[in-house]
């Protein structure tokens, strides 16, 4: 048991370690990100209105195409910057065991610049386009009041379509009148003009109880007085026979 308990106290313990780094790299990184949204608000655009007040809406589907471009720059624009180039040069500054001078690390003339040297910048426009399409299904969650104005709108259309038929028979029974009125008073449009075609289905026929104007023809020829004649005495003649 002894054993177990100093096994445990000796994993447990804590342990003090040194530890040394010469090397700490250090990474460093920029960039800059832009976002862009599109932001569809469904409205209620197509509404359906059947007359007195009856309005009725259903699902609505809405298609937006959209291009949108994102344009980035720099002020000022410099292609190219002169980059110094310094004087490293080291032949002196410290002396050998022999009275020689020989290099101490630095510079002999710290600071003192060469030439130029034309570096690139790699500043650049950056121009982005981007293009998509946004489709928007919009639903009506209360069907029970959506069916019942639909209802209401099929009602109102066949009060609709009554009201016009009314009207429509008024107008042909006017239209009958006038036109067999101005015919029995002998007036009508002329067969070549625009408007002859408004009474052209219109026909005058003679009123029941009403004897039209008709014409007889009266016998007047001798043969035919002889025949009545002839047929007179031909149906006497069986009645003379059978009086003995």
């Amino acid at each position: 048991m002894k054993r177990v308990i100093a096994a445990l106290l000796l994993v447990a313990g804590p342990v003090n370690a040194q530890v040394s780094s010469t090397a700490a790299p250090v990474a460093n990184s920029s960039g800059s990100v832009t976002n862009q949204a599109v932001q569809v608000v469904p409205a209620r655009q197509f509404t359906n209105t059947y007359g007195s007040g009856i309005s009725c809406q259903g699902a609505t589907l809405s298609i937006n195409p959209f291009v949108s471009s994102t344009t980035g720059w720099a002020q000022p624009y410099e292609k190219y910057y002169n980059e110094p180039v310094y004087d490293t040069l080291d032949l002196v500054g410290a002396l050998d065991p022999e009275g020689n001078s020989i290099p101490d690390g630095r510079p002999d003339n710290p600071g003192n610049i060469l030439f130029y040297k034309p570096t690139r910048t790699g500043q650049k426009t950056n121009l982005s386009i981007n293009g998509g399409i946004t489709a928007t299904l919009s639903i009506p969650l209360d069907r029970h009041h959506v069916r019942t104005c639909r209802k209401a709108a099929e009602k109102q259309v066949a009060l609709l379509d009554a009201a016009l038929a009314d009207k429509r028979l008024n107008y042909e029974i006017a239209r009958l009148k006038n036109c067999s009125d101005l015919m029995k008073e002998g007036v009508m449009f002329h067969p070549d003009s625009p408007y002859a075609s408004i009474c052209a289905d219109v026909v005058l026929t003679n009123p029941p109880g009403v004897l039209p104007s008709h014409i007889h023809s009266i016998p007047t020829s001798l043969t035919t007085v002889e025949t009545s004649a002839a047929a007179k005495q031909t149906q006497q003649q069986p009645s003379s026979q059978a009086s003995p």
